[in-house]
């Protein structure tokens, strides 16, 4: 008996969703407490209280789960002391700790972007670019928005300087958030519940960042209004960590872009922000124009690069349906429907004469009974291929089924029964695959018609070639055409055979 089955692996343990609704109606029930009561120290503790209780579960997770990568949480943890000490002391008093919050909150945002860049780091994205490029148009329409109704009115306050660009610099780090968080809903998937709730606690950070940056413009909130999305965002986090998803945050991970809809929708809305720029353009300044003309403009290029990124995308998809509707999969030959609609082809095939080759493997079952389906499809695949290289570029070449093949091609009589020597030739030598080198030969059966109208019966011509084909095989005569078999049927005493028989030629 191995260790392992001695000591088998023990399962994680896993908090019950009772747990999590626990956890977040408590922390609810906090948040609307702070905001029912109307008293600075409430609102305090209710902070030191959340705040405290997402360390504990941040904590909890990290020894429960042990991710492989802890750094991001440890990050997020520190943030949100970060954040909690910059509320607050800008709560304590309007000026005399300055800039001291706004370097706590700048150090909680640094936290927040690490860990959003570790946790992004190692996914691989197919399309990588197009998903970049959503992401970075929302960026540009939520700070084309943030400029024209945020940025622009707190430069234009006659604060001093340095508070100034320090509240002009908080909606400029909202939109990179947003971008970020918007490129990594975009490559999350259902199962990740740790990341989505992660995503929850940062708009709920964007949120609350947005009020006060009302406030700084002017517009009368509440403190405890203000307050409420962050430990919002601060709850959400904590029970992001206790969910067991959590130990995958910031390992590598193959990931294919979705929810293109989603972001469309997204680039939707920026673009209508856009369209309400006019509506406030009287009140900016020359260089709030310049600037808004700047990001209007590259929302505009971005909108109409992702446009034809779309069309080119939409066009190659629809070649390769149609490529995929028209040839066999395992040879890249046509397919049986798209030879048909070849014979059909008025423009190609009427007025001239044509000639069908109907070949087909001899014993091929046997091959299949012998070593398998796969050995018999890489026998299909090599036989297509030495076909292909026989016949010319021009030429018409189909997998009819199974093991047959059809060349079709404007060739007079004598054309044809060299390309059918040619064509077996192609087959003396035998095929080196997977189970060994394994012989095979093949028969053809030739219908050639002169010059025909477009009423003519394709089909007619299948079978006479088919029948060709089974005559050959018959009589071992490698290859045969429908006049032989009409002899053959009109004299039934006449003794069969092919003055050709079966070559042993190579293919030149």
């Amino acid at each position: 008996m191995t260790r392992s089955e001695e000591h088998p692996a023990r399962p994680r343990r896993r908090l019950g969703f009772r747990w999590y609704a626990v956890l977040l109606g408590g922390s609810a029930a906090a948040i609307a407490t702070q905001l029912a009561v109307d008293s600075p120290v409430v609102a305090f503790v209710t902070m030191v209280a959340i705040v405290s209780s997402t360390l504990a579960m941040i904590a909890v997770g990290l020894h429960i789960h042990r991710p492989t990568h802890p750094l991001p949480w440890y990050l997020l943890a520190a943030s949100a002391v970060l954040f909690a000490t910059g509320t607050t002391l800008r709560g304590v008093s309007e000026h005399s700790v300055h800039p001291i919050d706004d370097l706590f909150t700048l150090l909680g945002y640094l936290g927040v972007g690490l860990a959003a860049l570790i946790w992004l780091g190692p996914c691989q994205v197919r399309g990588n670019y197009d998903l970049m490029l959503d992401s970075g148009l929302i960026g540009l329409g939520a700070l084309l928005a943030s400029w024209t109704f945020l940025i622009s009115p707190i430069l234009q306050s006659h604060a001093a300087m340095m508070d100034t660009l320090v509240a002009a610099l908080y909606p400029v780090l909202d939109a990179i958030l947003l971008t970020v968080v918007a490129h990594s809903v975009a490559t999350s998937t259902r199962s990740e519940t740790s990341l989505r709730l992660l995503h929850a606690g940062l708009i709920a950070l964007l949120l609350g960042d947005l009020g006060y940056s009302l406030e700084t413009v002017g517009t009368a909130v509440r403190r405890e209004v203000l307050l409420a999305p962050l430990l919002a965002a601060y709850a959400t986090v904590g029970v992001a960590a206790l969910h067991p998803t959590m130990a995958a945050l910031g390992t590598p991970r193959r990931i294919h872009p979705h929810h293109s809809r989603q972001r469309a929708s997204f680039i939707a809305v920026a673009l209508i922000v856009a369209a309400l720029v006019p509506a406030v353009g009287s009140s900016l300044e020359p260089l709030d124009r310049v600037v808004v003309s700047s990001l209007f403009a590259l929302l505009l290029t971005g909108v109409l690069v992702r446009s034809e990124r779309a069309i080119v995308r939409s066009a190659r998809s629809e070649r390769r349906a149609q490529y995929q509707a028209d040839h066999d999969m395992l040879t890249g030959l046509l397919n049986r429907a798209a030879l048909l609609r070849a014979l059909h082809d008025p423009e190609q095939w009427t007025q001239q004469p044509i000639c069908l080759l109907f070949i087909d493997l001899d014993d091929f079952k046997m091959v299949n009974d012998s070593y398998g389906h796969a050995v018999g499809d890489e026998l299909i695949a090599t036989a297509a291929a030495r076909i292909r290289h026989v016949v010319c570029r021009e030429d018409v070449v189909s997998r009819y089924g199974g093991d047959e093949f059809v060349v079709l091609s404007q060739l007079a009589r004598h054309e044809a029964a060299v390309l059918a020597e040619r064509l077996i030739g192609a087959f003396v030598r035998p095929f080196a695959l997977s189970a060994g080198e394994i012989p095979i030969t093949a028969s053809i059966g030739i219908a050639c018609v002169g010059p025909r109208s477009s009423d003519t019966g394709t089909e007619d011509l299948i079978r006479e070639a088919d029948a060709a084909m089974y005559f050959a095989k018959e009589y071992s005569l490698g290859y045969a055409f429908q006049d032989d078999v009409r002899q053959a049927t009109a004299e039934p005493r006449r003794p069969i055979g092919h003055p050709a028989g079966r070559s042993t030629t190579t293919a030149v």
